[in-house]
């Protein structure tokens, strides 16, 4: 008969899967400091030694780092999405900034189609509570509101319970949010986008409280579309306006 005894778990072993659970799920993020020792055990309930045990395996694996004198934290693990290498390229071509748009508006929508059927109730709370920090009249600098629009995103990728998707664009976002792709604030520093911008994740927001898959997919499609061309009339801006200084300096020179 095909069974086996039963192995007792020891309790570090036990402590390394709860952890890497934590982080698989993208609930410890990178970069992230662990509680004291002192602390950690006490809500494990475990032993100090068996932690150690458990934290210098998890550090053998690459998933946590120790930094003297400040603590134990989550390895930088997502830095390893993309080569320095490609990571330049990407940002020197305007071809990589358009694929990037579109990649997101594929995996977007359908990470927005997954929160609206299998979020939960604290997943659509978590997407709320960002949105209303988006939608408050409290005056905010352009930096902050592209923060809010990552985290805001970011809820939603969290909300659709896939990791490998959560992980993969936990790593695009921090590529965006130093600015490989293009400069998202940019686009928050004009008043109609950001207006037409809150429009639009608002109808994202209400598309998945109200668990409508579709119109969710649909609200993301026409989200991301809208960047896409807002980028193109800016960059076409800046286009029109560097050969307008050329001309200037052209006619101010000339004999």
């Amino acid at each position: 008969m095909p069974f086996q005894k039963v192995q007792t778990e020891k309790l570090s072993t036990a402590v390394v899967r709860q952890i890497e659970e934590l982080i698989l799920r993208g609930i410890l993020r990178p970069g992230e400091r662990l509680p004291s020792e002192r602390e950690l055990s006490e809500r494990l309930g475990v032993s100090r030694p068996s932690l150690r045990d458990a934290v210098a395996e998890l550090q053998d694996k690459g998933l946590l780092t120790p930094r003297a004198g400040s603590g134990v934290f989550v390895a930088e693990v997502l830095g390893s999405a993309f080569s320095p290498a490609l990571t330049e390229l990407f940002a020197r071509h305007d071809e990589a900034v358009f694929d990037y748009l579109s990649f997101r508006r594929d995996i977007e929508a359908l990470a927005a189609d997954r929160a609206a059927r299998l979020g939960s109730e604290n997943d659509l709370a978590v997407i709320q509570a960002v949105f209303d920090r988006m939608a408050s009249p409290k005056r905010r600098s352009a930096q902050d509101d592209a923060e809010l629009d990552a985290q805001f995103h970011s809820a939603i990728m969290d909300a659709s319970h896939n990791v490998v998707m959560l992980h993969m664009m936990r790593s695009m976002f921090d590529l965006l949010r130093n600015g490989v792709f293009y400069n998202r604030q940019v686009i928050f520093e004009q008043r109609t986008s950001r207006d037409a911008l809150l429009d639009q994740h608002r109808a994202i927001n209400d598309a998945i409280q109200a668990r409508d898959p579709a119109a969710a997919r649909s609200a993301v499609v026409a989200h991301l579309t809208y960047v896409e061309q807002a980028l193109q009339d800016q960059r076409r801006a800046d286009r029109n306006a560097r050969i307008a200084q050329q001309r200037l300096q052209h006619e101010t020179t000339s004999p």
